[in-house]
């Protein structure tokens, strides 16, 4: 098991008022698999993120990642989870923008204390896995989007992570580089790696196969992505129809 989440919950207190943004969410993730944590603004799949990411420390709960307790860590233990552990996938990109793609997918390399050759050599093989090969010296106002996404992409994978976290990938691309981008996610989840998906998109969540559906910091459904996705589009209509009617 890879990821288990048990009974995690966090809370913040906003004025007077305590916000529960997760209320017991309790998920088990095999490694090799690729989920979805879907849900609408203020479900809690933006907190959630940050937990598994160990970005953010549960209120309560047990949080094991790869056989670690990583709960309760040090801020020092959890920036070097994330550097050997976690691979990150962000809507944005986070490319800095005055280095090349070769570059910006070694700075993770860089942090571990590698020498040149082996960051140049690891770099270069994880831009040919995303099909970037030769795209190495150029810088990201010189690519395009979906290139940007891949370089971010090759950037996560250039650790050899347990885990790659997505949060929305495809929330910047339009709808052609988007599916792009989804079909090398299947390719490497195909190559056996595991997959954590962050979106609100019911279409991005069915092309998983499998969806963690979130309401009110709850999971609500855990099932195949096609029929999560499913559940979601039927949520959303019933809520648009409550925000219409007189």
């Amino acid at each position: 098991m890879l990821i288990r989440l048990e009974d995690i919950r966090r809370y913040y207190t906003v004025g007077e008022e305590e916000v529960h943004a997760l209320d017991g969410v309790s998920i088990a993730i095999e490694k090799g698999e690729w989920t979805s944590i879907i849900g609408q603004s203020g479900s809690g799949k933006s907190t959630l993120m940050n937990v598994l990411g160990c970005l953010d420390t549960p209120t309560s709960g047990r949080y094991i990642l790869n056989g670690q307790d990583v709960s309760g860590m040090s801020d020092n233990a959890l920036a070097d989870i994330r550097n050997r552990e976690i691979g990150f996938i962000f809507q944005t990109f986070q490319l800095l923008p005055r280095e090349t793609a070769q570059a910006n997918v070694e700075l993770p390399l860089v942090y571990r204390g590698l020498r040149a050759r082996e960051r140049h050599e690891r770099a270069t093989a994880a831009l040919e896995k995303v099909g970037l090969a030769n795209r190495v010296h150029h810088r990201p106002n010189e690519l395009s989007g979906g290139q940007r996404q891949r370089v971010a992409i090759a950037r996560a994978l250039v650790t050899e992570p347990s885990l790659l976290l997505a949060d929305e990938p495809t929330g910047n691309l339009d709808s052609a580089t988007g599916e792009e981008i989804i079909r090398l996610f299947e390719q490497l989840h195909s190559a056996g790696h595991t997959l954590v998906l962050v979106t609100h998109e019911p279409a991005i969540a069915a092309r998983c196969p499998r969806a963690v559906r979130l309401m009110d910091g709850k999971v609500v459904s855990d099932g195949p992505g096609a029929q999560v996705a499913l559940e979601s589009r039927a949520e959303r209509a019933r809520a648009a129809a409550a925000a219409v009617a007189p």
